[in-house]
């Protein structure tokens, strides 16, 4: 490994083992009101639950007055969204959803769990169909759990005893209409949302929500949460898209290292792969340590059996290791399925190309010897005399084929061509390699 790789590697260390993994929070502490402003931006995902969940526990733990979440999102898993809105459900803090720009599908679930929604003049909320990974409608026993789930939440929220239903469902079910809009799954902007009391009151700001809420912004604490590094890269990485790509770099990494010298890019490339894999799923709080020793354990166990040959007890304890690490690191038994499978049919297209185009290079050559020892390059065993070819002599045993046979004074261990030839028959050299003398039985009327 050169200077630099061992640098980066050294360093790509020092930012796993000591990136902080606290949440960055700023923080006025001179007055008595608390309200924690929290942001749910981007995809909903595994990722944006754990940093939620890391901040409804510390407004907790500091008293909180109030907790505002600063909804711009697109939408995203429902797995997430659900658990989203258990955390929610769950604090006795009140909630406010601030629909900062948009707030689609699984975003409008999330919102309509919070006590009040306050929306920007320009936001939009609702289109809250559920699809499949392929971008096609979910299945229909799928539909109707989200669509009861999404009544139920404008049900159970909001003031005066929750809201009208018939909305929510319009959301999630593009068969079901509600008089004076069009057909399909239904969004709503800030005016619409007013109107049939999705929306509590539209404001162009966090401040703006503050005095909606009965605050003075000279006697409010607002503390706003922000998402760490930390908690950023374990964002991109739990994102089921970028797992099964994570992996499939992971383990050509390694592949590929097998077949360069010493350890280089591709191994570097690898072993980062890995270890990104497993500090966003450990930040996010759904792997340990455990885990990733399994994987450890496992990659050495590979290894072994490619440079000392088990009969394949290793290699099979090595891969079992690695993906039963993998699988307790998942937040998702299906996407971690998914993605293995996607990574093991990367990895074996993968290793027949190398082993067809360098075959002659990585482990395969210390597990098969290369060189051959030809009589060009000097290698024999005994030297052939090709002075016996077409010398005469006598078989003094029977040759079935082999015997021996005094020829010119010498006593040799001879073979026939594969007939068996009788004790006194004379014979002929016809050919010698190394100690080996083949001869024919020469007729008496020779």
């Amino acid at each position: 490994m050169n200077k630099w790789l061992k640098v980066a590697f050294v360093s790509y260390l020092l930012v796993f083992l000591l990136l902080p993994l606290q949440m960055i929070v700023k923080a006025d502490d001179t007055n008595d009101a608390r309200v924690y402003v929290i942001p749910v931006e981007q995809t909903v995902e595994r990722g944006l639950e754990a940093f939620l969940e890391r901040s409804f526990k510390e407004a907790a733990e500091e008293n909180a007055d109030h907790i505002i979440l600063d909804i711009h999102t697109p939408g995203g898993a429902v797995d997430a969204a659900g658990n989203i809105a258990n955390i929610m459900n769950n604090t006795a803090i009140p909630v406010t959803a601030f629909i900062n720009s948009e707030a689609i599908s699984a975003g409008a679930y999330i919102a309509l769990n919070a006590d009040q929604i306050v929306m920007v003049p320009n936001g939009q909320m609702g289109s809250a169909g559920v699809i499949d990974g392929s971008g096609n409608a979910a299945e229909e026993k799928v539909q109707s759990l989200w669509i009861s789930r999404m009544k139920t939440a404008a049900e159970e929220n909001g003031p005066d005893g929750g809201r009208d239903p018939a909305y929510a469902e319009a959301m999630s079910n593009a068969d079901f209409d509600v008089e004076g809009f069009p057909s399909g799954y239904l969004t709503l902007n800030a005016e619409q949302a007013l109107e049939v009391g999705y929306a509590d009151a539209i404001e162009r700001n966090v401040d703006g929500v503050i005095n909606f809420l009965g605050y003075q912004s000279d006697e409010v604490n607002i503390v706003h949460s922000e998402v760490s590094i930390a908690e950023q890269i374990a964002r991109f990485v739990t994102n089921p898209i970028v797992i099964p790509i994570l992996l499939s770099i992971g383990s050509l990494g390694l592949i590929m290292e097998l077949y360069s010298p010493g350890f280089g890019v591709p191994g570097f490339m690898g072993i980062s792969a890995l270890l990104l894999f497993f500090f966003g799923h450990m930040v996010a709080g759904f792997a340990g340590w455990e885990s990733l020793i399994l994987v450890v354990v496992g990659i050495v166990l590979l290894g072994v059996e490619m440079v000392a040959p088990g009969f394949g007890i290793f290699g099979i304890l090595g891969i079992g290791l690695i993906i039963g690490g993998l699988f307790m690191a998942s937040f998702s038994t299906t996407v971690m399925v998914i993605s293995v499978a996607i990574t093991l049919v990367v990895t074996i297209a993968a290793a027949i190309i190398l082993f067809v185009f360098f075959g002659n290079r990585g482990p395969w050559k210390k597990l098969v010897l290369q060189a051959q020892t030809t009589s060009e390059e000097g290698y024999l065993s005994t030297e052939t005399d090709q002075g016996l070819i077409g010398q005469t002599g006598k078989a003094l045993s029977d040759l079935r084929p082999a015997g021996i046979a005094l020829i010119n004074d010498r006593r040799l261990d001879v073979v026939s061509e594969g007939s068996y030839i009788g004790r006194g028959s004379m014979l002929k050299v016809v050919y010698t390699s190394g100690s080996r003398v083949v001869v024919r039985e020469i007729e008496q009327n020779d």
